[in-house]
């Protein structure tokens, strides 16, 4: 379906990746940034609800198969994100911050079916 529409893998996540912020906006959420990248891997999305700095990773996928975006975060990935969020917070002197860490996976095509599932660790 998306075959010719991204030139490349990162176009695509970027594509996702507006979606879920602007789910997440919809939601009542407050954009902080987008792609935050450090020596240990990406985060995703920063947002704020309230005084609460929430962290969220976006899956995407085309069809449930091989378990769909639901299933896609692996052990691995969830320990860069760990370490990537450790590496924001020192980075920016947040020491004493409210956080949440939060798992966005959209899967289908238009219209794209959304899962927010919030406190994935």
């Amino acid at each position: 379906m998306f075959k010719g529409l991204f030139n490349n893998t990162r176009n695509k996540g970027e594509h996702f990746e507006l979606i879920a912020e602007q789910y997440l906006v919809k939601q009542g959420l407050t954009p902080v940034t987008r792609n935050f990248h450090c020596k240990y891997g990406e985060i995703d999305l920063i947002m704020r609800e309230a005084q609460v700095l929430v962290f969220v990773e976006v899956k995407y996928r085309d069809s449930k198969n091989f378990g769909g975006a639901i299933n896609a975060l692996s052990k691995t990935k969830l320990q860069r994100l760990k370490r990537s969020i450790y590496n924001y917070l020192a980075q920016h002197n947040l020491h004493n911050t409210q956080l949440r860490v939060d798992f966005v996976a959209i899967q289908g095509v238009a219209p794209s079916e959304i899962n927010w599932i919030k406190n994935i660790f």
